[in-house]
């Protein structure tokens, strides 16, 4: 008696589609406003640290001078802050999850060497101009300094 309780369902079942996902046939399809995670275009990223300063379970870190960018993958809640602060667009949320890893620690992208080196010489150039900048401003104050005595002299 117990399986024709179950029979009408069974027959029916036979002649629709699949409830579930074909899901190791088929990549998974994940929500509209599914958050997934965050990936970086490091050398696009000129490591202001907006990013660090909204992330509010602290878990990033930005070194500028090293050209790196570390996100501790276990901390972060994925509320996607960074990635609407950051001026350069280089951070995005990645549909899916993460790839899986042996270990826990952060994960820390750096930048190639000839961003490296390209972002070297622009800190070089910003340096010079500052120098020659504040050279000029000294000179004129001591320009002004010495019309001053002059003027003093003159009286």
């Amino acid at each position: 008696m117990g399986i024709m309780k179950y029979a009408p369902s069974a027959l029916a079942n036979m002649f629709k589609p699949p409830v579930t996902t074909k899901y190791p046939a088929e990549p998974a399809e994940y929500p509209e406003r599914s958050r997934g995670h965050i990936e970086i275009e490091i050398d696009e990223c000129i490591g202001c640290g907006l990013c660090v300063r909204c992330c509010p379970c602290g878990t990033l870190s930005v070194d500028k001078l090293k050209g790196t960018w570390t996100i501790d993958r276990f901390d972060c809640i994925a509320c996607g802050y960074c990635v609407e602060k950051c001026p350069k667009k280089c951070l995005y949320m990645k549909d899916g999850y993460q790839e899986p890893g042996d270990d826990k620690s952060p994960i820390t992208y750096t930048k190639s060497p000839e961003q490296l080196a390209k972002d070297e010489e622009q800190r070089k150039a910003l340096a010079a101009k500052a120098a020659a900048a504040k050279a000029a401003a000294e000179a004129k104050a001591k320009e002004a300094a010495a019309a001053k005595v002059a003027e003093d002299n003159a009286k």
